[in-house]
């Protein structure tokens, strides 16, 4: 049998045991993100949403944003980002708010669907979500202290997320969720088939070696090279399929993923994300920049305290000693 021979049989075999993990990957995330959705939706048509907003106007003037923006938060933390932009674009802000505001949804948009993610592939729930309000708020502090001001508040209008009619909500829901639905589905099975081809021929060992240099700046471990172009490109979410073939393969350690999701809690999905924040007005820079210090600062603070806890673990008893 001839190598391309060999190749193309290896191929082909790895694209039917990618098509059936994507397949188990994809109905879990579906599953999650409709249940999950259609509970936003409900405390948006009651009101907990704009409510706990206004609970929040107080803190964040102190970081030279307006009230409203608290409800630009709120919204993509618990939805998603596309909300807070629409929410952004609604009301008016300018160029200073909207980099503040894009540094804090980027660190913590998503919470409720990106944490089980995170929790799936083997870290901490709760260090997850306090890492990344923590960057969010810490990101905000930081760039109202260094950024020149702005000329006055922008604000045009409120934004109301209140809908009044349920059956409008409902049916409104029901179209978006089953879009998401359908692009999740067919990214995760690319994803996840084209991540099983790729290691069947030998790329991601090759790719692994190439991004060594970086990644060990980075703090994290050279087989999750290919997991992490994946999360910087395409974002946890949508990566989340190959993570999770990944953990269940035992290619990647526990620990090797945790030390990926320390980095990617704060710092993913790089191209459409920031994008869409640059569009409206946000820095390009302190999108980039500011979230990889992050990235790289809390991965080494989990190096360390590793390594920490390790040398203080009482010595194993010998037996018979």
């Amino acid at each position: 049998m001839s190598i391309k021979q060999q190749y193309f049989l290896d191929a082909q075999q790895a694209m039917k045991e990618g098509l059936r993990a994507a397949l188990k990957t994809a109905w879990w995330m579906i599953r999650l993100t409709v249940t999950i959705s259609f509970g936003v939706m409900l405390l948006q048509y009651v009101g907990v949403v704009a409510l706990v907003s206004e609970w929040l106007t107080p803190l964040f003037r102190h970081v030279g944003l307006q009230g409203e923006a608290a409800l630009v938060f709120i919204t993509g933390a618990l939805v998603n980002l596309y909300a807070a932009i629409a929410i952004i674009e609604t009301i008016g802000f300018d160029a200073r708010s909207i980099t503040i505001l894009a540094l804090m949804c980027l660190c913590a948009h998503n919470l409720i669907i990106e944490t089980a993610i995170q929790k799936k592939t083997g870290s901490s729930a709760v260090r997850m979500v306090v890492i990344r309000l923590l960057f969010a708020v810490l990101s905000a502090i930081i760039l109202n202290a260094i950024l020149p001001d702005s000329a006055g508040d922008t604000s045009v209008k409120k934004v109301q997320l209140v809908e009044d009619n349920f059956l409008v909500a409902l049916t409104y829901w029901a179209f978006s969720t089953l879009a998401l639905s359908a692009k999740m589905f067919t990214i995760i099975v690319v994803l996840t088939v084209l991540q099983r081809v790729l290691a069947a021929l030998g790329v991601i060992r090759r790719l692994s070696r190439a991004l060594r240099p970086l990644l060990r700046v980075f703090g994290l471990p050279a087989k999750t090279s290919f997991l992490w172009i994946v999360s910087q490109t395409l974002g946890l979410a949508y990566g989340a399929a190959v993570m999770i073939e990944e953990k269940e393969s035992g290619k990647v350690s526990r620990r090797e993923l945790d030390l990926l999701n320390h980095h990617v809690a704060v710092s993913h999905s790089n191209v459409e994300d920031v994008m869409l924040f640059f569009s409206i007005g946000a820095s390009l820079f302190w999108m980039l920049a500011l979230r990889a210090v992050f990235a790289v600062a809390v991965v080494w603070e989990r190096r360390l305290l590793g390594m920490l806890l390790k040398q203080n673990q009482p010595p194993a008893k010998v037996a018979g000693g």
